[in-house]
């Protein structure tokens, strides 16, 4: 080939070889590279990650009531457990404790409690505690080894209830609903049996301790009994009880913390794993029959 003949080639080679320089800046790093574009317009900043917090393992002690709560319990454990929170679960026999170990330190929160009974129980105690969240509802009943209808309560015929302020005033109220007493007008959730107004069969109260009155009841005409001890002595509410709260009573179970705590991040984390949809369904699945979630 004549050398002239090669003028057009190197000369489409320089061509070539120009144009790709001008565009090597545009040119994509080798994966894990560092990038070598340039741009005089600012770079969108990456979104931030989520809080540290929000997945940081934490564990909170809880104080319950023995019994039916213990297999709720576990269940919002399981839930809780996906967002790295660990909860103890600590079981009580009695309405007293719980809230004086949460109030000491022993326990980061408990959840046994309707709201007029931790009202009441710290104004006379004198403690700093707190309703975080609502948890479930169980309708209190009045149960008889005796009779099978309220009917059949004579008159002189001894009934139970809990001696403490609030379950025996809601007991009380269970009783007026049941047509067997009248309170006086407006003591609503502080009725004590001293403000029943009328008794038209003169019946007798004994005031028992709550986890006590199931073995008191072959005693008594007729008790009321708090649900879940009703259920940890072998009684199905909607079955066995001869008299029992509507579903809808305003007497909600709830968690309570230290008031100082009531804002910390790691609780918002329990009320979550509490109110799940996972939760909600394992209760109405196993015990929806009496016990009604509040959320």
């Amino acid at each position: 080939m004549k050398p002239s003949n090669f003028m057009p080639i190197i000369a489409l080679i320089l061509i070539l070889m120009l144009s790709g320089c001008g565009k090597a800046a545009e040119t994509k790093p080798a994966p894990g590279a560092p990038s070598t574009t340039t741009s005089n317009s600012t770079a969108t900043p990456s979104p931030s990650p989520a809080p540290a917090s929000t997945s940081e393992r934490a564990k909170l002690k809880v104080g319950i009531s023995a019994g039916v709560e213990e297999e709720i319990w576990k269940k919002v454990k399981e839930t809780a457990a996906k967002d790295n929170l660990d909860i103890e679960i600590v079981t009580f026999n009695d309405y007293i404790l719980p809230n004086k170990a949460l109030a000491d330190g022993q326990l980061d929160a408990n959840a046994f409690q309707h709201e007029p009974y931790l009202n009441q129980f710290k104004a006379d105690n004198k403690l700093d505690i707190v309703k975080l969240a609502n948890t479930l509802n169980f309708p209190i009943g009045l149960y008889s080894k005796k009779i099978k209808n309220v009917s059949e309560i004579k008159e002189g015929d001894e009934l139970g209830l809990p001696n403490d302020p609030t379950n025996g005033a809601r007991a009380l109220i269970l009783f007026e609903r049941a047509g067997l007493i009248k309170l006086k007008e407006g003591v609503g959730v502080k009725a004590t049996v001293r403000d029943i107004a009328d008794n038209p069969k003169k019946l007798k109260f004994k005031e028992l301790e709550a986890p006590f009155i199931p073995k008191a009841l072959p005693d008594l005409t007729a008790a009321v009994i708090n649900t879940n001890y009703a259920v940890d002595n072998g009684f199905v509410p909607t079955k066995d009880a001869i008299f029992i709260e509507p579903k809808d009573s305003p007497w909600v179970n709830l968690i309570a913390v230290r008031t100082a705590d009531k804002d910390k991040p790691v609780f918002q984390r329990l009320v979550k794993a509490y109110h799940s949809e996972e939760v909600k369904q394992f209760v109405l699945d196993k015990y929806g029959s009496y016990i009604v979630p509040s959320w």
